[in-house]
This record gives structure tokens, C-alpha cells and sequence, in this order.
């Protein structure tokens, strides 16, 4: 009987239980099984140490700051050129607003787990505290049903979104989805403009767009100066301008991601800590 009772609970386990949430500002969700783990800390940046986003920045954190405070807030696609930033001023906005609103949470959603949303939201729904669901680099490929189930949690179905939840997402792609899936769509169905709407409709239930874009040489290097001020590495500005210029230059492209790595490699040789 006791083998039995076992395979039952697995085949159909109990309820999930609420966390409690107070016990750290950041969760991650995961299945197999499902439920939300504490982070004790977060991976991020200081929101003064991001260069060349300003625009997002203040728009991302007006948005967050009114959701917070219990207001209307917009879902928000974070998408654009990789290592901008985009995954690092999320959690960034949240550390800042969080700092005077507690009650707001990040909880981490993996893209391949997108079907156990609506489980996460039920569990979500009826908590007093107010959630940032935190979808990285999100996008979708040929014969991939995952994004219907995110459009639910955008804008459709009877439930709809929580009040208490806003989901925020990045991606290198404005659509989430390859062009040539687009075209391929486009060229190929019955009706090619319902084909086509069907895909790109899912980007449109963000309320936000926040495009990202390539820096340029003088953003490259603020950057990796506001590192150097921030963690106290000394060097002057002709070497570090020499070294950043060949570090880039190495790597065939030039933006945050790259400013960072050479950070980290300027601050290993100088014997910092980070």
C-alpha cells in the first residue's frame, strides 16, 4: 500500500504551497519537480554602471516603480544587439526599486518551461506581494508551441494575468521568432497574412518595446571606465583606451558583454576583487 500511495503522489502530486516569500527578493522557477526556489543572491550590476540605455532605463524604471506602488504597469520585451544590457537592467530596476519597495520580487522563468506558467501564476495569484516574471533571452524556432502558451499569460484566457504579476523579457529578436520562419509562414499557408499575424501577435501584448542597439567606441570605453571608478583598478586612460581597443578587437564586436570581459581581465592582472 505504501508503494502504491507513493506512485500516486508522483503520477499526481499534491498542491504546490506558497514560499514564503519574504524570505529573499528573488526566485527561480523550476519543474520536475515544480517549485520556487530562494536565491540568497542575485548576479547583477549597479543601475549607474549601465552605459548607453538611458532611454530604457528611465522607462523601464518609471514602468517598474508603478507597479510597485500598485498601479498599472506594462508587460515588457527588452529586445536588441547581444551584451547591451538588456538581461542586466532588469535585475538592475528591480535591486532599485526594491530598495524601497520590498514587497516586489523577481522570479526567473526558463523559456523551456513556458507550460508550467499557468501553474506558476496560480501559485502567484493569491500571494500579498507583487511579482516581476523574468524571461531571458526568449525566442522560438520552427515547430516550437511554446510562445501560445506565453500569449495566454500576456494578454488572453479567462484568468487573464494577475495584478500582482508583470512579465518582463529579453530577446535578440523585435518578433521573438527568425525571420525566415516569418517568411516561410508568409509564403506558405492558406492565408498568408492570418499565418503571419498568428506569429508576430505574440510581441505585440508587450505594452513596452525597448529596442537595444550596437554602442559605439566612446560608450565601449565609459563603460569600462565606470567599472574601474566603481571597483577602485587603477589605470590611466591611454592604457586603458590601447588595451579595451585590441581587447575588442580580438573578439570582432564591441559592447557591454565585451566591456565587462575586459574589465575582468584588466582587474585579475591588477589583483582587484570584484
Amino acid at each position: 500500500m505504501d508503494r502504491i500511495a507513493a506512485a500516486l503522489e508522483r503520477m499526481a502530486p499534491a498542491p504546490l504551497s506558497a514560499p514564503d516569500f519574504g524570505e529573499a527578493a528573488a526566485f527561480v522557477w523550476h519543474t520536475d519537480p515544480e517549485r520556487l526556489e530562494p536565491v540568497a543572491e542575485v548576479s547583477r550590476v549597479d543601475l549607474n554602471l549601465l552605459v548607453g540605455v538611458d532611454r530604457s532605463r528611465d522607462t523601464l524604471l518609471a514602468n517598474t516603480r508603478q507597479f510597485a506602488a500598485g498601479l498599472p504597469a506594462n508587460n515588457a520585451l527588452l529586445w536588441g544587439a547581444r551584451g547591451m544590457g538588456k538581461s542586466s537592467l532588469v535585475k538592475a530596476v528591480h535591486a532599485d526599486v526594491q530598495a524601497s519597495h520590498e514587497a516586489l520580487k523577481i522570479v526567473e522563468l526558463q523559456r523551456e518551461d513556458l507550460p508550467s506558467v499557468g501553474r506558476l501564476l496560480n501559485l502567484l495569484r493569491g500571494a500579498e506581494e507583487r511579482f516581476i516574471l523574468f524571461c531571458d533571452d526568449l525566442s522560438f524556432g520552427h515547430d516550437d508551441a511554446h510562445y501560445k502558451s506565453l500569449k495566454a499569460v500576456l494578454d488572453g484566457g479567462i484568468e487573464g494575468r494577475p495584478d500582482n504579476v508583470v512579465l518582463y523579457a529579453t530577446s535578440n529578436r523585435r518578433h521573438l521568432m527568425p525571420r525566415d520562419m516569418i517568411e516561410n509562414e508568409r509564403g506558405s499557408a492558406i492565408n498568408p497574412a492570418e499565418a503571419v499575424e498568428e506569429k508576430v501577435s505574440l510581441s505585440d501584448r508587450f505594452g513596452l518595446w525597448l529596442g537595444f542597439h550596437a554602442c559605439d567606441q566612446d560608450q565601449y570605453l565609459a563603460m569600462i571606465r565606470g567599472y574601474c571608478d566603481a571597483y577602485g583598478v587603477a589605470i590611466d586612460d591611454e592604457t586603458l583606451r590601447a588595451e579595451a581597443i585590441e581587447w575588442q578587437a580580438t573578439r570582432g564586436s564591441r559592447s557591454g558583454r565585451v566591456a565587462w570581459q575586459y574589465f575582468t581581465d584588466l582587474a585579475g592582472r591588477r589583483g582587484a576583487v570584484l
